[in-house]
């Protein structure tokens, strides 16, 4: 197939545009490089070494892959040259990662919070206005959340995957329907996720769009088969408090001796999934579209539910380093539960990575190697999710 991956050198957009090209697709790389700059407006770097891109695009055609082609382009701004651009490779698929990814980021201050808004909700009205115009066959696939759902209390029951039977009641009418999961976001990240769904619902039904939302689990670990085939290749890893997802974290902290730190109790229950599971169902979700005219098709990409604070005494007792709490910056439930169907990838053939695979020391030496690199001062999230009121 023709693929397009936008935003296709980050953290998530990186692996799987190599898995694809691995895979024989024809892929072209769409970003404006922003990640990159993000680095230098806080001050701080992936614990690995990332090379530029023409690098990296060079190291991959050295591995004798099908080579990827790269534009330089921000979706969200550039619309022109977007819609010229989906005419010109009237792609088979667009998979859309070209968003501001880390809740703790659009947290940090109002021009955070107005830049994620910005950027996210522009970015995918803009791609779906051109696949209109340009390449209406094609199937967009987009890298959404778990968060959506919200992380309240469920009372037991298993999160769906996008959909849930619902009784609404007026006036003394009632009527049965089948609605998109209620929405709960935690953070301006969160929340434009949200906004997403709203804009998929709207394209599919009014232009007839081929649309699947992948609501994500927090990944971890770095590696893939194809980001070992060369250093060059190395994908990202944050372990800073505004980037850093929690396991990761964890291992890095592990790996330098720095206490593994818990935000508040740790009892929030979150989804987890392996980065190389992320691509397994980015390439799994292209070869299985929903036809023009079917609703969103929305799937659940995660393979396990953990508690933060177990995740924390399982890192610590493979690595010896303590655990220390500190306060939560979150507004959030000190305890959650979450139980996640995810029937659709693993009918579509997805073996799911566990965390008891052995996967985590794997990180926690890459971790190791690269342990110079780390900031130790970065490590605590400093985003607060609400502002402290001055006394009186």
């Amino acid at each position: 197939m023709k693929v397009i991956v936008l935003g296709g050198d980050g953290f998530c957009g990186w692996a799987t545009a190599l898995h694809l090209s691995a895979e024989g697709h024809h892929v072209t790389i769409v970003d404006n490089l922003v990640r990159r700059r993000t680095d230098e407006e806080l001050g701080v770097s992936s614990l690995t070494p990332i090379r530029s891109i023409e690098e990296r695009l060079q190291a991959w055609r050295e591995t004798r892959n099908t080579p990827i082609d790269f534009v330089l382009l921000d979706v969200a701004k550039d619309y022109d040259r977007l819609e010229a651009l989906f005419r010109d490779v009237a792609p088979d698929a667009i998979v859309h990662f070209a968003e501001q990814r880390a809740a703790p980021y659009s947290m940090k201050s109002p021009w955070h919070k107005r830049y994620t808004v910005d950027n996210n909700v522009n970015a995918t009205s803009a791609v779906l206005c051109a696949m209109v115009e340009a390449c209406p066959e094609a199937h967009l696939v987009h890298l959404g959340t778990m968060g959506v759902y919200g992380y309240g209390k469920t009372k037991g029951m298993t999160i769906p995957e996008g959909y849930i039977d619902a009784t609404l009641r007026s006036a003394g009418a009632q009527a049965d329907v089948e609605i998109l999961y209620p929405v709960d976001p935690g953070s301006i990240y969160h929340m434009t996720k949200t906004l997403d769904q709203l804009l998929f619902l709207y394209y599919a039904k009014n232009d007839g769009l081929k649309i699947t939302d992948l609501h994500q689990g927090i990944v971890w670990g770095t590696s893939t088969p194809e980001t070992d085939l060369d250093e060059r290749l190395v994908n990202r890893f944050d372990y800073d408090g505004d980037y850093g997802t929690v396991l990761n974290r964890f291992l890095a902290q592990a790996a330098i001796g720095h206490p593994l730190t818990v935000h508040g109790t740790g009892g929030q229950t979150r989804a987890f999934i392996h980065i190389r599971d992320t691509v397994r169902c980015i390439a799994l979700a292209i070869q299985a579209p929903p036809r023009r005219g079917d609703r969103v098709q929305i799937m659940n990409q995660m393979t396990e539910t953990h508690r933060v604070r177990d995740l924390a005494q399982m890192v610590s007792r493979m690595t010896g380093v303590p655990v220390e709490h500190l306060d939560n910056p979150r507004k959030e439930m000190a305890e959650n539960d979450l139980v996640v169907a995810n029937d659709s990838l693993i009918r579509l053939g997805l073996e799911p990575t566990r965390l008891s695979d052995g996967l985590m020391e794997e990180v926690v030496e890459v971790a190791g190697r690269n342990k110079d690199r780390c900031d130790t001062s970065r490590i605590v999230c400093s985003s607060l999710w609400v502002r402290p009121i001055a006394a009186e």
